[in-house]
């Protein structure tokens, strides 16, 4: 689970296929398998350091999710063992995807840029980051888009439509305000 949500928010396609090999000056690279016929998107990023610390305690002649017995695992068989991981753990609602997901909302929610979550994520489109990050962070946002309307150097702060094209002839009004 710390491979998929601390750092690489990485695919279950390629999650299993990442070992000691992908570990290079401090980052993890590989080609997403997604998209192997334009060449495959390139993802390098960064070992998180709590990343880090459980890597370094796995054995480094095998993939880091293989199984006990040390045999890789496939995507397929990723997803099983994590819904039986998380029915134990009464988490139903847990899936591998949704560590994806919870990837990128953290990084929407640590202030990361569209571009920047797709960089780890390996997105080569920034549709699917916009759908799985869409939700993150919009109270601040709110917060942030009001206190901009309360900064405007529009001292009145006028709530009238000045423009004829946005003003209607027959105003609903709300019971009870007039």
């Amino acid at each position: 689970m710390t491979l998929m949500l601390y750092t690489t928010g990485a695919a279950r396609v390629d999650a299993v296929q990442l070992g000691p090999d992908n570990l290079k000056d401090g980052r993890i690279d590989y080609r997403r398998q997604k998209t192997s016929r334009s060449g495959g998107t390139k993802v390098s990023i960064p070992v998180h350091t709590d990343l880090a610390e459980v890597l370094m305690a796995l054995p480094s002649d095998r993939t880091f999710l293989a199984t006990s017995s040390g045999k890789s695992r496939a995507a397929a068989g990723l997803g099983n063992v994590m819904r039986r991981w998380c029915n134990e753990a009464e988490l139903p609602a847990c899936s591998s995807h949704g560590l994806r997901k919870a990837c990128a909302r953290r990084l929407v929610e640590a202030d990361a840029t569209t571009h920047e979550i797709a960089s780890v994520t390996g997105h080569k489109t920034l549709a699917l980051v916009q759908l799985y990050t869409e939700a993150a962070g919009r109270e601040d946002l709110a917060t942030s888009a009001m206190e901009k309307l309360i900064a405007r150097p529009n001292g009145q702060q006028n709530l009238m439509n000045h423009d004829e094209k946005f003003v209607n002839a027959t105003p609903n009004l709300l019971k009870g305000y007039m």
